[in-house]
């Protein structure tokens, strides 16, 4: 059976809601991403009955969307496109979408053009508390310790009861499959599944990404934005990393998980939404709350269930298992099929200490795949007590060189520093007019900021004050 699931990209958020309940009453699930970034990831992670794509805006801007989802079609399914141009405006204009519909947004047509584009597929039992989605089935199979089959059942009687889960563990032992497992194990599977990470953006941003905004409520803010909880509607929202939540958002955060209500930034009115809280930290949030960083009324209402996720090193017997789920997934993905671990290289593995835990093993599976490099000739372990003082069998083999760093790492290097070099010459041509700059540049007023602070471009144009 095909999982029916819906991808929403910039939809104008007068319809998103609207759009979301009609996907949703016909047992789409439905992910919503606002950049070409988001949608990569999107991609990454599944595929798509099909995408919705706003072309209202910039002609230059749609066509690099189009282009995005296009170097993935086999994952983004049929594109229906939503604009409020006529379609012979865009016969010239390099943007090939299956089906073009007009603004106001009919949901007859919509329909139509469904019907016409999307495979027909069995109609969706009801599921169960059992069913999961394949890839999350699998890897809750791997947890076969002693200490994660105890894990797996409090996911499961955790999932039954409509209550805030804190899943806490050391960084990268698979907090998000917990969540992910928790989610589609409830009776909220049918609705989203919303993901945010309260660390990887600074406290303005994160609040409008978290609670949206209204049109006008700050420079650049030109049209309304949905926050995360509205999208996570009858579904579930993942706080990421909720140790490093700012406290100003804390005291936000607590209101909306006692009370349902919380009002867009610039907003008057009163939001209610129905959405399930599921968090997640590496840090000790008992010890944060005895400094101070973090609110103890915040702690108790998400802490109603504790989900521990032990580090790799205290369930060793699984390595083995992961090692060859990620052979499977990612031989197939970089196309080396016939890879495969010698048993001695498997042993020396499961000897390791992974201070990064499953996504460190799941990273050197990586490396020994693209490397061609089943023995660990060219890789070398990290010496972090990995073989436990035992020597190895196999003869030493001698070092290869020091590798300076690679082509992704060059290329990546260099975007940024010409990123930040056209940033700062649009700056400077606009006299530091952030609203003028993002228009030239072909970027939102908000990703402009960001990218000023990423680059540390905000202290530069201090000192040139200063100079001044």
């Amino acid at each position: 059976m095909t999982e029916r699931r819906a991808l929403i990209v910039e939809v104008d958020p007068a319809t998103q809601l609207g759009l979301l309940s009609f996907l949703r009453a016909q047992h789409y699930q439905c992910l919503v991403v606002s950049s070409t970034d988001e949608i990569l990831e999107a991609l990454a992670e599944g595929s798509f009955s099909f995408t919705i794509v706003d072309l209202s805006g910039d002609e230059a801007e749609a066509a690099e969307l189009v282009e995005c989802l296009r170097l993935r079609s086999g994952n983004s399914g049929p594109i229906i496109a939503v604009s409020n141009r006529r379609a012979d405006r865009f016969a010239a204009a390099p943007v090939q979408v299956e089906a073009m519909l007009t603004r106001p947004l009919s949901f007859d047509e919509l329909q139509q053009a469904m019907d016409k584009l999307v495979q027909p597929q069995a109609e969706t039992p009801e599921p169960t508390p059992e069913r999961l989605d394949g890839r999350l089935r699998r890897e809750m199979e791997l947890w076969c310790s002693p200490a994660m089959r105890e894990t797996r059942q409090i996911i499961r009687e955790a999932a039954r009861v409509d209550v805030t889960v804190l899943v806490t563990g050391e960084t990268g032992t698979g907090k998000e499959v917990v969540a992910r497992a928790v989610h589609h194990l409830s009776a909220r599977r049918a609705g989203p599944f919303v993901k945010v990470n309260c660390a990887a953006m600074p406290r303005e941003l994160l609040e409008s990404e978290l609670f949206g905004y209204e049109r006008g409520a700050f420079t650049g803010a030109h049209k309304l934005k949905l926050g995360k909880f509205e999208l996570a509607h009858h579904g579930t929202i993942f706080l990421d990393e909720i140790g490093d939540l700012h406290p100003a958002l804390q005291a936000k955060l607590l209101h909306v998980l006692q009370d349902g209500e919380f009002s867009r930034i610039g907003g008057k009115s009163t939001l209610n939404v129905d959405v399930r809280v599921v968090a997640a930290t590496n840090q000790n949030l008992e010890r944060a709350v005895t400094e101070a960083r973090f609110r103890e009324d915040l702690y108790y209402r998400l802490n109603v269930i504790n989900v521990r996720v032990p580090p790799l090193r205290d369930r060793a017997n699984e390595i083995p298992l992961l090692a060859s789920y990620f052979v499977d997934r990612y031989a197939k993905l970089y196309h080396r099929d016939g890879f495969a671990i010698p048993q001695s290289v498997m042993d020396r593995l499961s000897r390791h200490r992974y201070p990064g835990n499953v996504r460190e093993l799941e990273n050197l599976i990586k490396r020994m795949i693209v490397l061609d490099d089943p023995f660990l000739t060219r890789i070398q372990l990290p010496d972090t007590g990995a073989d436990n003082g035992r020597a190895h069998s196999a003869p030493a083999l001698p070092q290869p060189p020091a590798l300076g760093p690679s082509l992704k790492d060059i290329a990546r290097q260099a975007s940024q520093a010409a990123e930040r070099e056209a940033i700062a010459k649009t700056l400077e041509q606009t006299g530091w007019n952030r609203v003028r700059a993002a228009r030239a540049l072909r970027i939102s007023y908000r990703a402009l900021l960001y990218k000023i602070k990423q680059a540390g471009l905000g202290a530069a144009q201090s000192s040139a004050r200063q100079a001044l």
